[in-house]
């Protein structure tokens, strides 16, 4: 397309405007352009106001015009070409990935809880939080733009400004993981669902529960509410798909056509007519609320179907993924049966809506190795132009509409795979190695400053103010500690000392410091220390040392930690105590230190 910068180059014809300085490395996108050019073409000069007749574009590569210009052709849209795969330096499953409103980030959540931005034009890095404590199931923004809502794995949801300051947390759901959340259309209520087979409406301005909706008799594992209406769809464990009255928190209608446990429910948001459900099957269906009934089967799949999405614009066009990394594309309103196979009729054309069968259609386009392993999350950009995908192989990867008459991403690995492509030479694995390191090298570059930086003072193994390390609170103790069972150090100016590191051999640390235990810190934060060969005591047995303690006899450690050599430049990272408390959720480090 127009607007995709290739390595080195730039978008549309520009009359022999000439690059400065280092070229660009990374593909980038630019949909700018082609709104001026379908805003200059709307009306052609001269014609009267009923005239909107446009010539035809000389050059599609400079003319093409954005998803909105193409109402009645979906096709045109179809992300068929891979543009960029972006790895966080901490790599962890993407279990959701979500466009920011005006479309300039991707946020994405990981099973290790942290919230992820990509910048939405040349898909780098900008920043990661730790936003909770233990996997992201599920993210959605407002109606109106203005905030935002995560949900975890221990049933706790998170309300956020669009800065991403967070300004109050709630438990929904007590020992459940909360799988979905869902705005109203007035932004006033929303609804979790849970795997304790509930859902629940809340009071967003004061975060309180007002109902629940039970009848499911497994795990809720997906909700939706209506663009526009008061109705609520959600899929459970137990096979089926219900709509929900949120006033009066009664179940509609059950809609059964699945064998298996559902995945994701979801409402066409251009007009709210339809509704796509997929499960753990290769089938996905499409239902009419109007008809209460499936009026098409989605078939292509080899493995499970594990997420879907509908286009913004285009509501013919829905995108589905599988657990074995594919990305299939249908059209609704075409077939496209493969060869042998007869077309089918559907619903709509037939003299019995009611009781004609759901009509089969197949994917008007296949990106068979789109991911390693299973697609858990996609996302279209508001505009329509770019689609967002992440996955348990812990990329999160863009794809756009290729070019009129580009033809050569069939080729790709992402179409035939990594050894077709190898044998063909339209992918090179050293080639597309050292371009991973140069992104990640320029990711680390332009990644925010970590804006929380551990303090690190000197001082001795199991003394506060160390990094890794939690302070010991005398009054109370962390949730999962013994204080009975923790061995107490022996220190003076400490009745009751510090507990001891778990495995820590006081004799040896005794014998290495003269019989006796030195000092507690001075007023500077100095401490005492004894004198041996090398500068350092020896490490007791079984005793690790936090992260960024200086090593005897190993120079340039502590220089390292002191320079950011073996920190990430990211902004901001995890509190020591909530990684302490992680640990403990473990069955790690269970006394005291």
């Amino acid at each position: 397309m127009d607007y995709h910068r290739d390595r080195g180059g730039y978008d549309g014809d520009h009359g022999g405007f000439e690059r400065r300085g280092r070229p660009n490395r990374r593909n980038a996108t630019d949909i700018g352009t082609t709104y001026v050019r379908w805003m200059q073409n709307r009306r052609a000069p001269g014609r009267s106001l009923r005239g909107f007749e446009v010539e035809r574009p000389s050059s599609y590569i400079a003319d093409i015009l954005p998803p909105a210009a193409y109402k009645a052709r979906p096709a045109d849209s179809i992300p068929a070409k891979h543009l960029h795969s972006s790895l966080n330096k901490v790599r962890q499953p993407v279990n959701v990935v979500k466009w920011t409103p005006e479309g300039r980030r991707l946020l994405t959540g990981s099973t290790s809880g942290e919230f992820t931005l990509w910048n939405g034009t040349g898909f780098n890095f900008e920043t990661i939080m730790q936003a909770h404590d233990v996997a992201i199931r599920s993210i959605r923004y407002s109606h109106s733009n203005e905030w935002l809502l995560s949900a975890d794995q221990d049933g706790v949801v998170k309300y956020w400004q669009t800065n991403f300051n967070n300004v109050q947390s709630i438990r929904a759901h007590d020992d459940a993981p909360v799988r979905d959340v869902a705005f109203a259309p007035t932004d006033t209520k929303f609804v979790t669902a849970a795997d304790d087979t509930t859902m629940k409406l809340w009071d967003f301005a004061s975060g309180t529960h007002e109902s629940t909706l039970s009848g499911h008799q497994w795990d809720v594992k997906c909700a939706d509410w209506h663009p526009t209406k008061g109705l609520i769809a959600s899929g459970s464990k137990d096979h089926t798909v219900r709509l929900w009255d949120p006033r009066t928190g009664r179940c509609l209608t059950t809609l059964h056509g699945h064998k298996n446990t559902l995945t994701m429910v979801r409402f066409e948001p251009s007009n709210g007519v339809l509704l796509a459900s997929c499960a753990r099957e290769q089938n996905g269906r499409v239902f009419d609320i109007r008809m209460m009934r499936d009026v098409f089967m989605l078939k292509g799949h080899e493995k499970e179907i594990s997420c879907l999405t509908w286009h913004p614009i285009h509501s013919s066009l829905l995108t589905t993924a599988g657990n074995d990394g594919s990305m299939f594309h249908y059209l609704l309103d075409e077939q496209s049966p493969p060869p042998g196979i007869a077309a089918t009729v559907s619903p709509y054309d037939s003299p019995n809506p009611a009781d004609a069968p759901a009509q089969t259609l197949y994917p008007a386009h296949r990106v068979l190795h789109a991911h390693e392993y299973a697609i858990w999350s996609m996302d279209w950009h508001p505009l329509g132009h770019v689609l967002a995908s992440g996955s348990n192989d812990r990329a999160t990867r863009f794809w756009t509409r290729p070019r009129p008459g580009d033809d050569s991403y069939m080729s790709d690995r992402w179409h035939i795979g990594q050894e077709a492509a190898e044998a063909r030479g339209t992918w090179k694995k050293a080639e597309a190695q050292r371009q991973q390191q140069e992104e990640e090298m320029e990711d680390e570059e332009d990644g925010l400053v970590d804006q929380k930086m551990p303090a690190r003072l000197p001082g001795l193994p199991g003394l506060p103010g160390l990094p890794g390390l939690a302070r010991p609170a005398p009054a109370s103790h962390p949730v999962g500690i013994n204080p009975d069972r923790a061995q107490m150090l022996d220190m003076p100016g400490f009745p009751n000392g510090p507990p001891a590191p778990p495995g820590l051999d006081l004799e040896a640390l005794k014998k290495a410091f003269g019989g006796q235990l030195p000092a507690p810190p001075l007023a500077n934060g100095a401490m005492p220390m004894p004198n041996f060969g090398n500068g350092m005591p020896p490490l007791p047995p079984g005793f690790m040392p936090p992260p960024g303690f200086p090593l005897p006899g190993i120079t340039g450690l502590s220089d390292m930690a002191t320079n950011g050599g073996s920190i990430r430049r990211r902004g901001p990272l995890p509190s020591q105590e909530e990684s302490l408390q992680a640990e403990m959720r473990q069955g790690k480090f269970r006394t005291a230190r």
